[in-house]
């Protein structure tokens, strides 16, 4: 028997922010449940109205979007997304006419999924499929890690990455020569340019919290690597 075999499943694409816009109150409590189940963080929104400001304020990583929806309809929600970002977007609704599937395509969707039959595992393995194709995609086109310095943010694969300052400056010097390997005392002087009286020890936290970080948004533990007695080093 090959190692691997079995159920023939695709492993998880990671845990990603979902920002559900359905307008039915147990069926978007539903669908949280599931994507919850299935690791990730989904956040509710009942109106179309707000759903371009709430996107562009979080990011989510993907939108899952019923079509009709009081404030601004699904359709239209989907070109305004899909005229500022490449976010995935997923639409689910009770229309099952093939003019209206096509509609949804056409208008930037990545996938349409009908209520009727409806079920939530489906729901969920869609959107997991969704985000295993965009995020191969974009590893294809850009390093897994973007750091932007202008504007203090950094991002795994997409996914914005809450730092604080400190760790937002731990992460760029560390990935700005992947392999260098850093003693603590010279991370001091990056993280705290002002002479303060900070022990060594100071570098172990930050590092400890900005490993969880990176693993919470799926770049793995080992990303910053020890050395022990010497320092750290991060590994592209």
């Amino acid at each position: 028997m090959r190692v691997g075999a079995g159920s023939g499943r695709l492993p998880a694409p990671g845990p990603a922010r979902v920002l559900v816009v359905e307008d039915e109150p147990r069926l978007a409590a539903l669908l949280a449940d599931y994507l919850r189940a299935a690791g990730h963080e989904p956040e509710c929104v009942a109106d179309g109205a707000g759903v371009l400001a709430i996107w562009q304020a979080r990011r989510h990583d993907l939108v899952l979007l019923d079509l009709m929806l009081p404030g601004r309809d699904g359709l239209a929600l989907c070109r305004d997304l899909r005229a500022c970002s490449a976010v995935p977007i997923v639409m689910l609704t009770a229309r099952a006419d093939e003019a209206d599937r096509l509609a949804g395509l056409e208008g930037g969707a990545d996938d349409y999924i009908t209520k009727n039959p409806f079920s939530p595992r489906e729901v969920v393995a869609r959107v997991n499929a969704v985000l295993r194709r965009s995020r191969a995609v974009a590893a294809v086109a850009l390093p897994p890690l973007q750091v932007d310095e202008a504007g203090l943010a950094a991002r795994w694969q997409g996914r914005l990455l809450e730092l604080t300052p400190i760790e937002f400056r731990l992460l760029r010097v560390l990935s700005a020569q992947p392999g260098r390997v850093y003693p603590r005392a010279q991370l001091l002087e990056h993280l705290h340019g002002d002479g303060r009286a900070v022990t060594e020890r100071a570098v172990d936290s930050h590092v400890k919290n900005l490993r969880r970080k990176l693993e919470q948004a799926g770049a793995g533990s080992q990303r910053i690597r020890t050395l022990y007695g010497v320092g750290y080093c991060y590994e592209a």
